[in-house]
């Protein structure tokens, strides 16, 4: 399902409702996959939901944005400051400011790198976070992109696709560990001397590989990741990167459905003519 266009006037109305008296004059309007944001610099996020199933998830996903922040995690997450409310169809939250800044693609210190994997690796997984994350080795994951996405692929990336496929899915177990599942770019705030200070938008967090993040952190450069984790790590993370790239397997292994197969085929079918 294709999510309506909302204007930027509504956007400001919704966070001018959540938080009154704070002004708006420094607000800039953005968004991601699952949410439109308005960001207020020094004070807060509001995150408005873009689809249904995003409004129908948010609950959920604060609740388990709240269970991580109390894990400890050597930098800031972002911590919701309102309750979920709903504008119509939409739902808003608004989440506190983490400053910093993303690095620039292919830049990063694979020592804070390989750190901030552990930290998020090594959260301990409560009972109500398990209840909360979405587990996709219980789920079939790769029987799902084998069933709906693998036929659709082009003639001379099927067979190909397949056998990616098939060597990511018989990767020996390992424990389920949390995973942020959108790591790198913009949601990996750093100081100006380089120093981890945040991590946002953990919509897509779910219980697997740590090797996923691994590969999502390539967006610093491969070489730099491998680098930054153990050898089995960055072998496993280019096997899960393999076959349609991570950032697509990830729209599986989050546990959302797949609304626009054909669209996400196209974008899968940009990404293996680019990195053929």
């Amino acid at each position: 399902m294709t999510e309506s266009p909302m204007p930027a006037s509504e956007l400001l109305e919704i966070a001018d409702a959540l938080l009154p008296g704070h002004s708006l004059d420094t607000a800039q309007v953005t968004q991601g996959n699952l949410h439109h944001v308005v960001l207020l610099p020094g004070t807060a996020a509001v995150r408005v939901s873009k689809r249904p199933s995003s409004a129908e998830a948010m609950p959920r996903r604060m609740e388990a944005l709240r269970e991580i922040g109390k894990a400890g995690l050597p930098f800031a997450v972002p911590e919701p400051l309102t309750p979920v409310t709903r504008f119509g169809e939409r739902a808003a939250v608004a989440v506190s400011w983490v400053g910093g800044e993303a690095q620039p693609e292919g830049q990063g210190d694979p020592d804070r790198i390989g750190k901030l994997l552990r930290a998020v690796r090594e959260v301990t997984v409560t009972p109500r976070l398990r209840q909360l994350l979405y587990a996709p080795r219980e789920k079939g994951w790769a029987e799902i992109l084998a069933e709906e996405v693998v036929p659709r692929l082009p003639d001379r990336w099927r067979d190909e696709c397949r056998r990616r496929l098939e060597a990511a899915r018989t990767l020996e177990a390992v424990p389920d560990a949390l995973v942020h599942g959108d790591l790198g770019g913009s949601n990996v705030h750093w100081s100006r001397d380089g120093e981890l200070v945040g991590v946002l938008d953990w919509d897509q967090a779910h219980l697997f590989d740590p090797a996923i993040d691994a590969a999502l952190m390539a967006w610093h450069g491969w070489d730099t990741i491998r680098a930054a984790v153990d050898p089995e790590t960055y072998r496993r993370a280019r096997v899960y990167d393999a076959p349609f790239g991570v950032g697509h397997l990830v729209g599986v292994l989050d546990g959302r459905p797949l609304t626009n197969v054909e669209g996400y085929v196209r974008s899968i079918v940009a990404w293996l003519e680019e990195n053929a």
